[in-house]
């Protein structure tokens, strides 16, 4: 006999899954029943939004979907801040929860963990959220889960199934549905969007986090249009050491005026959103004359007004376009000087603390080649926001922008060292950022994980004290007494290094963690805030 909670295992290993990120209990016990013989790995965080961020990190990096089991009401509850992220950063993800017994729901009888309304409320944020009732609903309800993933714009999905059901016997066919071909692009357009590229004087590439699957085709694209690539967040990695990139905020002044100054725009992957173009709220953009956008959501792609939009995956739509173009006017070889002086410019306009924060992080990288940085809303998150060249493809990624959950950079780096066990994951959070989910570390030892946990430890919020300061509000509640992280270093087993926040010193760390097994931690003692 097969259980329909076993057949949801089944089926899941069968769509590729290898990793299930959750906390069992009473209500999630029957979704556990072949989840030991089925082949995926469990990996057990502390708290449910853990699952929910390693799933985000693993899937950033491995590229698949990033899956979590966890039960009804609270469980979920705790899940839809990684849900929202997940939403905000367009990374595919399936929450798969318990629900009640059908004949409850909707009662307001009291049981435990009873939600007046559980599958609606994560219709919110969720892509789509299905709930299985009946064996023949399984497979059916797993084809609409997943389909986002290969088409469309990714993002979060949800399945239910309530207390009485899992358990019931599975005697449905698993036939499944055909999954739909990616969009792709209108033919037309991508010949008039080659022929506004291959005679523009002066073009730039924006390249989002959408863009990242296709940065080989980018990069071919970008030398042969000899275009400047402005990389988001999301992005960074793609250009890395190149004389076209540009590894600097769309917000920063000098980035505008280069954006500005192009005759042809071409937007890959990018939703042009306020958390990278406008992250000091000016209310402005950058204007962008003959923009051409390239984007796999229909929806997305009506949001920002664009001389052609091609609405279809990033890296095929390239390869159509590069195709497409048949010649070029002889190249005025400008863009390596454009993107240098905007590179130069944009390092400028940050400041003596944030170039100072910057020249850690490219001693991190340079100290440990190939690393992953994961990162929490912190001071040299927000500084390599702002300008950062990541040494690869999906070697920058935090939560300091999109939906800007605090929390995210320890379970997210957990996720990113299973999606890529051969590589040393570097994540970086603030003192106060890592007090949101500081246990998750136990899941790294547990995993034997090969992650070095930064610490900037300032002793407090000091970006959020500094901009209560900056409009004259009396400093409040930006004090929270950081733990002893020593002390906590030692509870977990983990080494413990404590260094100044000086560039060779914290290179010097790094390369020492690096020749350790497992997890280790090094504490940076950043300027503490001071109050005036």
């Amino acid at each position: 006999m097969t259980t329909i909670g076993e057949a949801l295992v089944t089926q899941l290993a069968e769509r590729g899954v290898e990793t299930v990120f959750g906390i069992p209990g009473v209500h999630t016990v029957e979704l556990y029943r072949g989840l030991a013989t089925s082949g995926i790995r469990h990996v057990t965080p502390r708290h449910e939004q853990g699952a929910g961020f390693m799933a985000d990190g693993y899937a950033r990096v491995s590229g698949k979907p990033g899956v979590a089991f966890v039960i009804t009401g609270p469980g979920l509850t705790n899940t839809l801040t990684p849900m929202a992220q997940a939403r905000a950063d367009s990374v595919p993800m399936l929450v798969v929860s318990g629900v009640n017994s059908v004949s409850s729901l909707g009662k307001g009888m009291g049981h435990l963990h009873e939600l007046p309304d559980q599958q609606k409320m994560m219709s919110t944020v969720a892509l789509l959220s299905e709930q299985v009732r009946t064996g023949d609903q399984l497979t059916p309800a797993l084809d609409r889960a997943f389909e986002p993933f290969s088409s469309g714009r990714p993002g979060p999905t949800h399945i239910e199934i309530p207390l009485d059901v899992a358990g019931e016997d599975y005697s449905a066919a698993a036939e499944r549905t055909v999954p739909l071909d990616p969009a792709q692009a209108d033919a037309t357009r991508v010949e008039q969007a080659a022929h506004l590229l291959e005679t523009a004087k002066s073009p730039v590439i924006l390249a989002g986090g959408g863009a990242v699957a296709a940065a080989e085709v980018l990069r071919e694209l970008a030398e042969r249009l000899d275009a400047p690539v402005v990389q988001t967040t999301n992005a960074r990695g793609i250009m890395f050491d190149h004389p076209l990139g540009v590894p600097a905020s769309p917000s920063l002044k000098a980035v505008r005026e280069l954006i500005g100054g192009a005759d042809v725009v071409l937007a890959v992957g990018t939703e042009l959103g306020p958390t990278d173009y406008d992250m000091y709220a000016t209310g402005t953009m950058a204007q962008m004359r003959n923009l051409i956008r390239i984007d796999s959501c229909a929806q997305q792609l009506n949001r920002h007004e664009a001389e052609i939009g091609l609405q279809g995956d990033a890296k095929t739509t390239l390869v159509n376009l590069e195709q497409a173009i048949r010649r070029k006017n002889a190249p005025s070889a400008t863009g390596a000087d454009r993107a240098a002086q905007t590179r130069t410019a944009a390092y400028g306009e940050l400041g003596t603390a944030y170039q100072a924060q910057v020249q850690i992080l490219n001693a991190m990288r340079d100290a440990l080649p190939g690393t992953i940085m994961v990162g929490d809303s912190t001071q040299p998150i927000y500084a390599g926001n702002l300008y950062y060249d990541a040494a690869r493809p999906h070697g920058w990624f935090n939560a300091a922008t999109g939906y800007g959950a605090l929390g995210y950079g320890i379970p997210a780096a957990i996720g990113a060292a299973i999606a890529e066990p051969g590589t040393r994951i570097t994540c970086i959070v603030g003192d106060g950022g890592a007090q949101f989910s500081l246990p998750e570390i136990m899941a790294a030892v547990d995993e034997q994980l090969s992650i070095t946990f930064v610490i900037w430890n300032n002793h407090g919020y000091h970006e959020i004290a500094t901009s209560m300061q900056d409009v004259g509000v009396t400093v409040v509640g930006c004090d929270p007494t950081p733990p002893d992280f020593e002390a906590t270093a030692k509870s977990f087993a983990i080494p413990h290094h404590r260094c100044a926040a000086d560039p060779q010193a914290v290179a010097d760390a790094m390369a020492a963690a690096a020749q350790l097994t497992g997890p280790s931690m090094i504490e940076i003692e950043a300027p503490v805030f001071r109050a005036s």
